[in-house]
C-alpha cells in the first residue's frame, strides 16, 4: 500500500510512502491517501491527523510526471479529480490534519499540505508550485489555497515563476507555522497533534469549521455561524467538564459528547 497509517493514542500519523519516486502521487497513491482521509474522518477515535512523508527527502515530489504527461483532457480531468477530493476530505475532515514537511513538497505535494491545517517543516524543506515550468497550471487546490494563505502577491510569483521557496522564506511568509532539525520534525508534529487531541474534540471540530468558513461568506455570515457554535457548545458534556474542571484547577478529561 502507497499510504500507511499508524496510531499515536488519539493521533493518527499517515506516511505516504512511494520513497523509490520521492512519494510522488500515482493514481494508485492517490486512492490510497484517499481512501485513508475517508477512513479516518469517520472515527470518532481519532482527533488530530499528522501527514508526512516517508524518508527524509521528500513530502512529496509532486504528481508522478511519467504517468501524467501522456493524460489527455478527459484522463486529466479525472486525476485532477481526485487531487481535489483529497483536498476537500482534508479540509472538511472533523479532525484537525498538520501537515510535517520533510523535504520536498512541490507541485501536488505542497497542495497537499496546503489543504492541511497547520504546517511544519524540516530545514531541508523545499516548497513550490512549479507547474508552469511543465507547461500546465496548479491542478489540486494551489491557485485558491496558496493566495488565501501568503496572499495575492507572494502567491503570484510561486504560481507564476514556478520558484522553489526554503524552509526559512516559507516561514518567514507564513506557508509553514515551524522549522525544525529533521530528526525532530515528525515528533514536534506530532507532540502538536497530541496538545489538540487534549482538547475539547466537538470545540476543536467546531472552530475549524468556522475557520475554513472564514474564505467562503461574508464577515457577517461567518460570525452569525461563530455565535452559533459557541451557543450551542454550552449543551455539550465538554463544555461542562472543562468548564468544572477549570474550576477545580484540574485537566480536563473530554469526552467528545
Amino acid at each position: 500500500m502507497a499510504v500507511h497509517v499508524e496510531r499515536d493514542g488519539a493521533v493518527a500519523i499517515v506516511t505516504m510512502s512511494r520513497p523509490e519516486a520521492m512519494n510522488a502521487f500515482n493514481t494508485e497513491q492517490l486512492q490510497a491517501l484517499l481512501d485513508r482521509v475517508r477512513e479516518l474522518s469517520s472515527d470518532s477515535t481519532v482527533r488530530a491527523v499528522v501527514l508526512t512523508g516517508e524518508g527524509k527527502r521528500a513530502f512529496a515530489a509532486g504528481a508522478d510526471i511519467s504517468e501524467m504527461s501522456s493524460k489527455g483532457p478527459a484522463e486529466a480531468r479525472r486525476f485532477g479529480e481526485l487531487g481535489h477530493a483529497i483536498g476537500r476530505g482534508i479540509g472538511s475532515a472533523p479532525q484537525p490534519w498538520i501537515a510535517a514537511v520533510n523535504g520536498y513538497a512541490l507541485g501536488g505535494g505542497c497542495e497537499m499540505a496546503l489543504a492541511c491545517d497547520i504546517r511544519v517543516a524540516s530545514e531541508n524543506a523545499q516548497l513550490g508550485q512549479p507547474e508552469v515550468t511543465l507547461g500546465i497550471p496548479a491542478g489540486w487546490g494551489g491557485t485558491q489555497r496558496l493566495p488565501r494563505l501568503v496572499g495575492p502577491g507572494i502567491a503570484a510569483e510561486m504560481l507564476l515563476t514556478g520558484r522553489r521557496l526554503k524552509a526559512d522564506e516559507a516561514l518567514r511568509i507564513g506557508l509553514v507555522n515551524a522549522v525544525y532539525p529533521s530528526d525532530e520534525l515528525l515528533p514536534n508534529a506530532t507532540e502538536m497533534a497530541q496538545t489538540i487531541a487534549n482538547n475539547s474534540p466537538a470545540a476543536v471540530t467546531a472552530t475549524k469549521q468556522a475557520m475554513r468558513l472564514a474564505f467562503d461568506v461574508p464577515l457577517a455570515d461567518g460570525l452569525t455561524f461563530e455565535a452559533q457554535i459557541f451557543a450551542l457548545a454550552f449543551d455539550t458534556q465538554d463544555q461542562k467538564e472543562g468548564m468544572t474542571a477549570f474550576a477545580e484547577k484540574r485537566s480536563a478529561k473530554f469526552s467528545g459528547e
